[in-house]
């Protein structure tokens, strides 16, 4: 009877989590025919898949980082800089639809403002500004990447503004009775007790850049070689279609993803084991 309230948690995780897994696990081993196959494990090591996983890691990575950051510092200026509560619900307001606005939507809106004819790049034309002959693509590396910090950062502010609320005033009063400085209090107190929701949350915005696809697809129509779209293109093209081997990409993803859960669980415990001393 006590496992009653879990088993929804439980068989909700197994229908959508295990299965799905196991799925790709064995799909990954069979061919177009269904017949077991090495081929497609050996493919994920050829040099244009690990280019796609690389490239995938590359903007994942620098989005949470710079996603992290940016949300980090505009949560504390919303929660403990003062600002008036309009504002704060303003803020959380717009973080909340902005961190669930990707895919097509998001890829024409960037398109619309600083695609080759957007909005305002033609305005810093008639500035003499011409970002495109200084060396900014919106297709590029950078251009998707910056593409991915319009949510990125509000789902930062969304995870780590309720952790920022939760430092006590105490805490800072006393580090301030014992003669610590602002540096000297977020370096020896904030920082240590916000150190596993940090690190948390940026494995949580590497994960949302890692599986996008939609907004990518969108906006640079396949010329960026990444992981997500040579899934969709072997699972659903017509001329690169073999499932087998799109089952063994996203079984790669997922293993990218348990090692990234692994180093924040390591991490996590240092951090504590830090915190306890």
């Amino acid at each position: 009877m006590v496992w009653i309230g879990v088993a929804p948690f439980f068989i909700f995780a197994a229908l959508f989590m295990l299965l799905p897994s196991f799925s790709l696990l064995v799909g990954s081993f069979r061919d177009t025919q269904g017949h077991f196959t090495l081929d497609n494990i050996r493919s994920l090591f050829t040099p244009s898949i690990l280019s796609a996983y690389s490239i995938s890691i590359r903007i994942s990575l620098t989005t949470a980082l710079g996603g992290g950051l940016f949300g980090f510092l505009l949560a504390y200026a919303v929660t403990l800089g003062g600002l008036p509560r309009w504002a704060r619900d303003a803020l959380l307001t717009f973080s909340g639809v902005a961190s669930n606005f990707a895919g097509v939507p998001l890829a024409f809106a960037f398109v619309a403002t600083l695609g080759r004819l957007g909005m305002v790049t033609v305005l810093l034309k008639t500035l003499g500004v011409d970002i495109y002959e200084i060396g900014f693509n919106l297709y590029s590396f950078w251009g998707l990447s910056l593409t991915y910090m319009y949510f990125q950062f509000p789902l930062m502010v969304l995870i780590i503004a309720p952790a920022l609320e939760g430092l006590k005033r105490e805490w800072r009063e006393a580090a301030e009775n014992l003669g610590a400085s602002t540096w000297d209090y977020w370096r020896m107190v904030a920082l240590p007790i916000l150190t596993p929701s940090i690190l948390g949350a940026i494995i949580l915005l590497f994960g949302n850049a890692f599986g996008a696809y939609a907004t990518a697809l969108s906006l640079t129509g396949g010329l960026i070689n990444l992981i997500t779209i040579l899934i969709g293109a072997q699972i659903m093209g017509d001329v690169l279609y073999n499932p087998g081997l799109g089952y063994a990409l996203s079984f790669g993803m997922i293993v990218i993803m348990a090692i990234n859960m692994a180093i924040y669980y390591v991490l996590r415990r240092r951090s504590e084991r830090w915190l306890r001393r």
